[in-house]
């Protein structure tokens, strides 16, 4: 009896990103969660076609990355990223699970982790993202650390972000980083931001003032030979901001409805999400869109300025 032969990996990348990668032109990789679990539509749908469209502007191509129906999407057709902001049922994938969904032919939307992967997997070397994930409060007990943190160790790609999540332990969060010797850059400050708020009260490791600046570290890393990647940390714009005082006030009111809820694991993130939005009449989604288009805007001049 012959043993059945496993079906080969199923990889699609889209016109613009073929053609990008046939004449070696800058490529920003985004993830997909925060269409498919970050926002409803069709404010999801406006909100990644004008973040691909900030990367154009800057010199870049755009790569959104998600796993459909078994094949992985390095970068989404039009029509395909309008099926995917109207989707209920994605899987929310990291590192453990995409394999699964792509082996399953199942939807799933990318975290961090697995758009670092993916990203990797086709050599992009710069991400943009809202922010990522960390150890979450009451970590302690629970041991909810996201796998973000274990995929910058390891994983040769550039992060673009807002800092940790505010709804996180940050300093925890650093702590770990710091532990698995990933470098942390904020852009043009000394202060690590909280996300929704430009501060965080708790001094960055690193700071560089140019997209240039960065490029430049992280090719004198791959000189080294220093594997995984780098946290690239991007206040939010002043005027859009929310700040940390007023929206620790939002977020103990949330992390209360959560413990009443018993939320836990993969829910716990977009559950906080979503009340805070709630709470805030709105204004924690708006402040999270412009944080995005501000971190796309960057990662588009690294990855030129890496080119």
């Amino acid at each position: 009896m012959t043993k059945s032969q496993p079906a080969l990996l199923s990889i699609a990348y889209s016109k613009e990103v073929a053609a990008a990668k046939q004449r070696g032109a800058p490529i920003v990789a985004l993830e997909s969660t925060i269409i498919t679990h970050g926002m409803p539509y069709p404010g999801n749908i406006q909100m990644a076609e004008s973040v691909e469209q900030i990367i154009r502007d800057q010199g870049a191509v755009p790569a959104t990355i998600a796993v459909l129906h078994g094949t992985l999407h390095i970068g989404l057709e039009k029509h395909e990223l309008e099926a995917l902001a109207q989707t209920t049922d994605a899987m929310k994938v990291s590192r453990a699970d995409i394999a699964f969904a792509i082996a399953e032919r199942r939807t799933g939307a990318t975290t961090v982790a697995a758009t670092m992967i993916a990203a990797d997997y086709a050599g992009i070397k710069v991400f943009a993202t809202g922010g990522i994930g960390g150890v979450h409060r009451g970590a302690e007990e629970s041991f909810d650390i996201s796998a973000d943190l274990t995929e910058l160790a390891r994983t040769g790609v550039i992060v673009v972000c807002a800092g940790a999540k505010a709804i996180l332990d940050i300093p925890k969060t650093l702590e770990v980083l710091e532990t698995q010797g990933v470098p942390v850059v904020t852009f043009g400050s000394t202060e690590f931001p909280a996300f929704w708020s430009r501060a965080s009260g708790l001094k960055s490791p690193l700071s560089l003032n140019s997209p240039a600046a960065i490029a430049n570290f992280q090719t004198t890393r791959e000189q080294l030979g220093i594997a995984g990647g780098m946290l690239v940390a991007n206040p939010v714009p002043e005027e859009d901001e929310i700040s940390s005082e007023e929206m620790e006030f939002y977020i103990q009111r949330a992390l209360s409805h959560a413990e009443e809820d018993e939320i836990s694991g993969k829910s716990v993130t977009p559950y906080l999400l979503s009340k805070i939005f709630e709470i805030t009449e709105g204004r924690s989604l708006e402040t999270n869109i412009a944080l995005v288009r501000n971190n796309a805007r960057l990662a588009a001049e690294i990855a030129v300025a890496l080119g």
